[in-house]
């Protein structure tokens, strides 16, 4: 993979959108700009999950201005997350397609663990080194991060569904703050943390860090206006947050909210952000928190970065995944070998940039097997499932279900491919795999035969050394067999043994 001398990073928030650009020296990141947009995509959400056309207006918007920031940009050196508002929304397919269009790159939603673990790695690249355990605590609008990390590495994460947009339109809906209502937004906090409260608790770690807009929030009001001991650094204490609950009591309504240290674009959220800071406090034994000044964006810039210097952490999970589900190292090299062999002839007069295709061949032949550690029969379901629905650090969930759809298919009806694969591209992805894994069926290494592939459109054609199945009958019929399988999905196999008459395609759709 190339790399850049600057990179990007877009945090598609349910609060914020923010984008931040940063020059590249060696292997440190230095920002360069940055611009932030309170959206509120979670504001949103209606009562059955969707996102509303005012929310998605809003975000379009602001996504128009980022891309005209990013005009010029390669696609590599920009990498847009969405986070918790984007996982839930029933429409979120459709909004993507509008919201790619807008700013002109991909984006990726990725799960709760996924985001906890780029947090942490922006965070921890802003603190100075120590051998202490910390905790990181992000409020962000939809979901609530928890990591604990020792230097560069997260040793547990945790993403619960609770955030300041979410809480402060469910306990405070009409901007009234009460007593009441105050008591069931903390106490629902509570509840929630409750389940994590024993691993994450102050006897794992010696220090706790906020990097939200929440935290960051709090922490300057209390130290403005001296609500506890907080010195002069923005640190939150549990003093201070027990003076500002007053303040909000005593204030009645979020209009009425008016303290030093508190932005007039957070003030509607900052009572439901407020419940889950106390609630954290008095669940997981917090006394003081310090701010991070990093955060999911910087975590997104890192993580970019070192997929460039081959430190990408998709291969360190795959190669994990590999141990813990016991797959056949030698039979997942052979077909890996194979099928990258062909995804390479397949992909040659396609992609401008077939790198990252095969990378996502290449870990799915290398997983396709992990389903064997449930059971045998039916292995590829287990697969499939197994794929799209585990916490898998560095990937985003179209990576899942990428991996996910070509495992499922790579083996059995190819039908069932029909609604799970929506990139052309990735149908050449399965036949590779389909045929590397057919080719190496007797799992011992074999002298295999000269094979050429080509594919044009709708049509797939299969180069074969002369003689060789005449030689190797179960893999003829086996074959004769995927001739079948793709005419289901109305594509054309033909299997040649002989060079005579085929000139290879110049491109495809």
């Amino acid at each position: 993979m190339l790399a850049y001398s600057t990179l990007a990073a877009v945090d598609l928030g349910s609060n914020s959108f923010r984008l931040q650009v940063a020059r590249v020296v060696g292997k440190q990141i230095y920002p360069l700009d940055s611009l932030r947009e309170m959206v509120r995509l979670a504001a949103g959400l209606t009562a059955d999950q969707r996102l509303d056309e005012e929310s998605q207006a809003r975000a379009l918007d602001c996504l128009r201005r980022f891309g005209e920031r990013l005009r010029g940009f390669p696609p590599h050196a920009v990498r847009a997350v969405g986070t918790n508002s984007l996982r839930v929304a029933k429409n979120a397919a459709s909004f993507l397609k509008k919201a790619e269009a807008a700013i002109g790159f991909p984006i990726e939603v990725i799960a709760g663990h996924e985001e906890a673990r780029l947090i942490y790695l922006g965070v921890a690249h802003s603190l100075r080194p120590s051998n202490d355990n910390r905790l990181v605590v992000d409020i962000g609008g939809g979901s609530t991060e928890f990591i604990i990390g020792n230097r560069l590495k997260p040793i547990k994460l945790e993403s619960l569904y609770m955030g300041c947009v979410s809480y402060s339109r469910l306990f405070f809906p009409d901007g009234k703050i009460t007593r009441g209502t105050m008591r069931r937004a903390e106490l629902a906090a509570r509840n929630e943390m409750q389940a994590i409260a024993t691993d994450f608790s102050a006897a794992h770690w010696q220090d706790a860090f906020g990097s939200s807009g929440t935290a960051r929030a709090l922490g300057d009001i209390i130290t403005l206006n001296k609500l506890g001991n907080a010195g002069n650094d923005g640190d939150i204490t549990l003093e201070g947050l027990e003076n500002f609950r007053d303040y909000l009591l005593k204030a009645g309504d979020i209009k009425k909210l008016e303290i030093a240290g508190l932005p007039a674009d957070r003030a509607p959220v900052i009572p439901g952000g407020f419940a889950i800071m106390s609630a954290a406090f008095s669940e997981l034994g917090i006394r003081r928190m310090s701010q991070a000044m990093g955060a999911l964006r910087q975590g997104v810039l890192y993580d970019l970065l070192g997929r460039f210097h081959k430190h990408d952490m998709r291969e360190i999970t795959v190669r994990q995944f590999m141990q813990r589900y016991r797959v056949d190292s030698a039979q997942a090299g052979r077909v890996e070998s194979l099928a990258l062999l062909l995804g390479k002839q397949l992909l040659t007069h396609v992609a401008n940039d077939a790198e990252e295709p095969l990378r996502i061949l290449s870990w799915s032949a290398r997983l396709h097997e992990v389903g064997i550690s449930v059971a045998h029969s039916g292995y590829h379901k287990h697969s499939a499932y197994i794929l799209a629905n585990a916490d898998m650090p560095g990937f985003s969930r179209r990576e899942q279900e990428r991996l996910s759809a070509l495992t499922l298919a790579h083996r059995g009806a190819v039908i069932k491919a029909r609604d799970r694969i929506t990139d052309p591209m990735d149908f050449a992805l399965l036949f590779a795999l389909r045929l590397a894994a057919l080719f190496h069926r007797c799992r011992s290494d074999i002298q295999l035969p000269q094979l050429e592939v080509h594919w044009n459109n709708s049509d797939f054609t299969l180069l074969i050394e002369p003689g060789w199945l005449e030689r190797n009958p179960l893999t003829d019929t086996a074959l004769s067999t995927e001739i079948e399988q793709w005419a289901a999905l109305d594509f054309n196999l033909r299997v040649k043994h002989d060079r005579e008459g085929i000139n290879p395609p110049d491109k495809t759709s």
